[in-house]
């Protein structure tokens, strides 16, 4: 019955999609490299939400602008040191193409010249409430997951230059469609974090980011950074890109106005890194709470409305241990279900997971993709992957290339990224004060002369030092193991 219908011939006007949503899912679920989507979203009407149409559905709401200057600073242009504006999209539509009636809106101290504006993190289930019909424009079920819509999405509208710092997403992966313009994206794998210099300031659950402004590097304070390995691409409309766990990224609008929207698909390892948060968040608040609140160091993002109390913090991490161990009891509990029904005890870690795909697994729950070997996606099993005209594989940016040098993927899927070939290189809250962050002039303590002893002048460390030290992501894996383990016995 499967054979004969895989082989049936499409319905006048239907649209064949090259991958079906059990195929996509094994994909996404398993590549640990970014890969672009083609002709997948043909026939998804969300195709259509350009700025103009959005603006039409969203009648006058007004919707929050965060704020950047165009030019290119050696410091991240981080959320805490943006400007805000609340706008409608009829505004900053009127706001890019220069016309008068901006010289009194809510963009009128901002020139376009100077400043781009990026309407970012917007979920759709938010600022759609009142029309909840247009989730259903967003087919998330076509990729393997039945039931995610536009409710689960997320909407990004951004100018010509508007950007997200360099970070990495602690939970899950990402789905990320692009509907109008085009985003270059710098992607970064987990390994090269160390040369990114990872902070946690600002501070928001679920964002490391990077010290360094990708777009313009201080080598001189960060020189463990050429030691990346970046893989760019240029994104186009109707492409999907996939942003496998913990892959670091920049992202820039490169056209005058571009509409993106995302996914964060949900993952078994998500389990500890909410543990791995909620440690995190314990540290942060406790010890930038305690400093003086005149030193001027706006360290709490935007999206994050205030800083819990230690009381809170507490209940959290309880939470997350407890969470951690529930769904860890069920996947033992499932293990030995299948093994009892005669699975067997050496089932292969690609039948387990189509097992919990199928919905063998209490719902949201399941074991931790490191069980299964996630963490070594041998050459073997890239080889598996059906990369073509469909699926693009992001690949490492030659090493003669420029760091801001970046491979389009053709709209037509025709351009392969042959280009791209090569080796290695060698928020809801917010604030409208532009502050540079306490740390953002000290001397890095790399800079030593020949006889290891510190230039005379560096500056006393820094709260923030510290922190970034205490929750270095490797430092905030190892104490949440220890944590667990203390737990389980």
């Amino acid at each position: 019955m499967a054979g004969a219908q895989s082989h049936r011939l499409p319905a006048p006007g239907e649209d064949v999609k090259p991958f079906t949503p059990e195929k996509t899912k094994e994909i996404v679920m398993s590549l640990q490299q970014p890969a672009v989507f083609c002709n997948m979203v043909g026939d998804w009407p969300a195709l259509r939400w350009n700025a103009k149409y959005l603006s039409a559905v969203l009648d006058g709401k007004t919707i929050q602008f965060r704020l950047g200057l165009k030019t290119v600073d050696l410091v991240p242009q981080f959320e805490t040191r943006c400007n805000y504006v609340k706008a409608t999209l009829e505004e900053f539509l009127a706001w890019s193409c220069g016309q008068p009636s901006c010289l009194s809106g809510p963009f009128s101290c901002y020139e376009y010249s100077k400043y781009w504006a990026y309407a970012d993190y917007k979920y759709i289930a938010r600022i759609f409430e009142d029309k909840p019909e247009i989730f259903q424009d967003i087919r998330w079920s076509d990729f393997g997951f039945p039931g995610r819509s536009g409710k689960e999405s997320t909407l990004w509208i951004g100018s010509e230059g508007a950007n997200t710092p360099c970070h990495l997403d602690s939970y899950g992966c990402n789905l990320v469609l692009q509907v109008q313009g085009r985003k270059r994206w710098h992607l970064f794998p987990p390994g090269d974090t160390s040369f990114l210099y990872p902070t946690r300031i600002p501070y928001e659950e679920s964002s490391i980011f990077s010290k360094v402004n990708v777009a313009n590097p201080d080598l001189k304070r960060f020189p463990e950074f050429r030691n990346t390995t970046a893989h760019v691409v240029t994104l186009s409309p109707g492409q999907v890109l996939l942003v496998p766990r913990h892959w670091w990224h920049y992202v820039e609008s490169i056209d005058p106005i571009t509409v993106s929207i995302n996914s964060w698909i949900e993952l078994d390892a998500d389990h500890e890194a909410r543990v791995e948060e909620a440690i995190t968040r314990m540290l942060v608040c406790a010890i930038k709470s305690a400093e003086n609140p005149g030193a001027g160091d706006v360290w709490l993002n935007p999206t994050e409305v205030e800083a819990t109390s230690h009381e809170i913090n507490l209940q959290y991490l309880n939470k997350a241990v407890s969470a951690y161990f529930k769904c860890q009891k069920a996947s033992v509990s499932e293990q030995v279900c299948s093994s009892s029904t005669g699975a067997g005890q050496r089932t292969s870690a690609s039948h387990k997971r189509k097992k919990r795909e199928v919905g063998c697994e209490p719902e949201g729950c399941g074991l931790l993709t490191h069980e299964f070997g996630f963490s070594s996606f041998t050459a073997e099993k890239l080889q598996k992957i059906p990369f073509g005209p469909h699926l693009i594989q992001v690949l490492p940016q030659p090493q003669e290339t420029s760091s801001m040098g970046a491979v389009a993927v053709g709209s037509d899927s025709r351009d392969l990224l042959h280009e791209n070939e090569g080796g290695h290189f060698g928020k809801l809250h917010c604030t409208r004060k532009q502050l540079v962050m306490s740390n953002d002039c000290e001397t890095p303590a790399h800079q030593m002369d020949s006889d290891s002893s510190p230039n005379a002048s560096q500056t006393a460390l820094s709260t923030n030092d510290l922190l970034d030290c205490l929750v270095n992501p490797h430092v905030i894996n190892l104490v949440a193991r220890l944590l667990l383990e203390r737990t389980r016995v």
